[in-house]
């Protein structure tokens, strides 16, 4: 059932309700912004790809937040229907990125490679398999109308709130507050069709439910905070928090000690940042492909919608499930990857279930 069929008195409440249960389950100070605007400008590769790879399928333990929504394999059973709303088909798709506390520069442009990847599709920019090719299985969902998902996504604008306006410990509520001063300040517009607003948490910030239930989150503004209806997207870096939950599989549980597999190396050798990229693409392709919580999940239950990114939760390669990955790359540094970026960058991102296939889905899938 969605949410326009309930009865409007109760709507406020179902909103709230909603809004405290969806995200990715695993699991005061003065006001000063800045803003920037970002290009597409490619600048000199800080990543050189090896010439010597090897394959591999780890077998590590579960991280330590439940993964009940994961259905590993394919199955017919697995009842992902639309829900006549609409999906983010109109081209570019924009992103409005909001730094909230403290980022390293090297760790801004990381996760800005990773969004522009999206769009790469040159080949010669980024080999096969790449982000653009693990997108296009987020762009097989339709609206109504049979609109694809748009394939095209841009950084449209940056804003750094650089004290932390809300303090260093956020609700899901205060989250939408923070989105709202970057767009009552101008400098984000209101992009009702082409927008997804993405603020992410530095390390040393917390937010509700963040390690205990979820590493990230998607749903859109309240209008009575923010003043629109915005679809949205929250990703905390889980570096010094709880990298053993939200950055696995670049950290393991801590019980695991000096015994059973170690932890994998990331691929950029920033553990708290690595393990963001694969949250992040989890919730946009969820956001693509169900922004306002009425188009593409499963189940009857709009408060607790299995998505396309739940589906495939811990699956990264062919052969995954039963506590195995699947097959993913390690480079002759011994970092390990499926995909690859523009300008030389390699990523670790979980697999997306395909409506045609219906299965998990990778380009890095070897069968």
């Amino acid at each position: 059932m969605s949410v326009a069929h309930f009865k409007s008195s109760l709507l406020p409440l179902l909103l709230l309700v909603i809004f405290l249960h969806h995200g990715t389950n695993v699991v005061a100070s003065t006001n000063s912004t800045t803003t920037t605007t970002a290009t597409t400008t490619t600048s000199p590769s800080v990543q050189t790809l090896s010439t010597k790879a090897e394959y591999f399928n780890p077998k590590l333990p579960p991280r330590t937040l439940s993964t009940s929504k994961k259905f590993e394999g394919s199955s017919d059973l697995v009842n992902l229907r639309y829900h006549m709303g609409p999906v983010l088909s109109s081209a570019p798709i924009n992103i409005y990125l909001i730094w909230y506390g403290k980022w390293a520069a090297a760790q801004k442009l990381l996760i800005k490679d990773f969004l522009l990847s999206i769009s790469t599709t040159d080949r010669r920019a980024a080999p096969s398999p790449s982000v653009a090719e693990w997108w296009r299985t987020v762009s097989l969902y339709t609206d109504q109308t049979g609109a694809n998902v748009s394939r095209s996504v841009v950084v449209a604008g940056e804003y750094a709130d650089l004290r932390y306006s809300h303090g260093n410990a956020l609700t899901r509520l205060s989250v939408q507050q923070v989105i709202a001063n970057a767009v009552r300040s101008a400098p984000f517009p209101v992009d009702h069709k082409q927008g997804i607003y993405l603020i992410l948490t530095s390390q040393d910030v917390t937010v509700q439910d963040f390690c205990r239930a979820v590493c990230g989150f998607h749903y859109f503004t309240f209008p009575s905070l923010v003043g629109y209806t915005l679809p949205y997207a929250w990703v905390g870096n889980s570096g010094k928090q709880c990298p053993e939950v939200c950055a696995y599989p670049f950290a393991i549980p801590g019980y695991m000690g000096g015994g059973g597999p170690g932890a994998l190396s990331p691929p950029n050798r920033d553990v708290g940042v690595d393990g963001m990229i694969s949250v992040i693409g989890h919730e946009l392709a969820e956001l693509a492909s169900n922004p306002l919580v009425n188009a593409w999940y499963a189940g009857e239950d709009p408060t607790a919608p299995t998505e396309i990114g739940d589906l495939c939760e811990g699956l990264y390669g062919t052969g995954g499930g039963g506590g195995y990955i699947g097959q993913v790359t390690r480079d002759r540094d011994g970092r390990t990857f499926n995909v690859n970026g523009r300008r030389g960058r390699r990523f670790l991102l979980q697999w997306i279930w395909s409506p045609v296939l219906k299965a998990c889905a990778g380009p890095n899938a070897m069968d």
